[in-house]
């Protein structure tokens, strides 16, 4: 593995290392089929960045990473099921390390010192690092998951130095002996007879290529959605996305969250977002999904201009049931969903024991009590369906006035220390969903 890069700590110091190098097992991971069938030498090194201080100091294995508890899942990871590619080997060990909460960070390099390539070389190496806010696209792998073998084979020869004599790595710069690689010829294409006839073109039907979030679920999923706006009428347009999102067919929602005004998170300077969240039930498959909240989008007029930049409506998919994936288009879970507290407010406001799962999640209500930007939401308006919020309505002057945002200070005239009611009233006890104390004035 090549020098890593100092890690740095919370406190900015750089974290200690441990290094586990050289882990090896048969695995059957490749795109051949003879790789699957014959399996070949894996070597996997690890680089976990943790502090160490408190293990040193109680002399506790505790509280340290128990690296031979890492070995044994390493090999389980690269002797379990095979994947095509050698990237989807390292993050799931890159996942399955980070899954021990003492470690920070993670450097993993997977070795294929057997690929099958045609001409002499020393090794093939992906190394990949992840950490937790760039987290893995992988789940972690149990440490009971199975072995894989081939069918039809006998029970799995053991990995590590006994079975050294019978499955071993190749010293560096010694080419490989290659497997055979079972030949594939190919005619040159033919024209298509209506062409060469010089009749005309005829319309093929060609199989459409799917994965797994094209599939319809068996039963209705849960999904939780969140939706925000700072354009505009933001009130008005998150009330008919709800309404928008509530006729799509395939698509019920349950529960809408209170209204939320949130200080915005990344991107140039702009106006305060209004926020909430559905908790809803689908038939439709994850993508059809993301279509049909892209639709919603683009009704009320979203440009994707700037990254992180204003937006008179984003339609975000959270989660979809427990499904775990990183595609091109869509991440599930949202990838930044356990660090935003204008989602995870909202959320644990209407479902106090929710949960998100995968890397980063956990209790919502803890994840938002703990958000890094949970001291920009500013209000909480329970009713902003049915009744108006006038701290949520645009202000005319606003849009010509220097510096102005287009959405008015919800907490205006009387006492500056007491929040004004959203729905007109005078000052208000404010409920915090989270269980803490009621806030005191915050500025924009």
């Amino acid at each position: 593995m090549s020098d890593e890069a100092d890690v740095p700590g919370r406190d900015g110091h750089r974290l200690d290392r441990i290094r586990l190098t050289g882990v090896t097992a048969t695995g059957y991971h490749g795109v051949f089929e003879h790789e699957r069938r014959e399996g070949q030498t894996f070597v996997a090194d690890v680089v976990a960045h943790l502090d160490t201080r408190r293990a040193a100091a109680t002399d506790d294995l505790r509280h340290t990473l128990n690296y031979g508890v890492l070995a044994e899942q390493v090999v389980t990871v690269l002797a379990g099921e095979p994947a095509d590619l050698v990237e989807t080997v390292a993050e799931r060990i890159a996942a399955t390390v980070l899954a021990h909460p003492q470690v920070q960070c993670v450097d993993v390099a997977v070795h294929k010192p057997q690929a099958p390539i045609t001409v002499p070389f020393g090794d093939v190496v992906v190394e990949v690092r992840r950490d937790r806010t760039w987290l893995p696209a992988a789940e972690p792998v149990p440490d009971d998951a199975p072995r894989w073998l081939p069918e039809g084979a006998g029970p799995p020869a053991a990995d590590g130095p006994a079975a050294a004599d019978a499955d071993p790595v190749l010293p560096p710069g010694l080419p490989p002996v290659l497997p055979p690689v079972e030949p594939v010829l190919e005619a040159p294409p033919a024209a298509p007879a209506a062409l060469a006839e010089g009749a005309e073109d005829e319309v093929v039907d060609a199989e459409l290529v799917q994965d797994a979030l094209d599939a319809a679920p068996d039963a209705p999923v849960e999904v939780v959605l969140a939706i925000g706006s700072n354009l505009g009428a933001a009130q008005d347009t998150l009330r008919d996305a709800v309404a928008d999102l509530a006729a799509v067919p395939g698509l019920e929602v349950l529960d809408v969250s209170a209204l939320a005004r949130t200080a915005p998170v990344g991107g140039p300077e702009q106006p305060d977002f209004l926020n909430a969240v559905l908790i809803a039930r689908t038939t439709l498959s994850p993508r059809d999904l993301l279509r049909a909240t892209s639709e919603v989008e683009r009704r009320h007029g979203r440009e994707r201009l700037v990254h992180w930049g204003p937006r008179t409506l984003d339609v975000d998919i959270i989660v979809y049931g427990d499904v775990s994936a990183v595609t091109d288009d869509l991440e599930l879970p949202h990838p930044r969903a356990h660090e935003r507290a204008f989602v995870l407010q909202p959320w644990a406001q209407v479902q106090p024991d929710a949960v998100l799962h995968g890397l980063g999640g956990g209790p919502v209500a803890q994840l938002a009590a703990t958000a890094p930007d949970r001291d920009g939401v500013r209000w909480l308006a329970l009713d902003w369906l049915t009744a108006p919020v006038p701290a949520a309505q645009p202000d005319p002057g606003a849009a010509s006035a220097p510096g102005g945002d287009g959405v008015p200070e919800p907490f205006g005239g009387g006492d500056p220390g007491a929040p004004a009611d959203p729905l007109g009233g005078g000052p208000v006890e404010w409920a915090d969903p989270l269980g803490g104390p009621a806030p005191g004035r915050q500025d924009p």
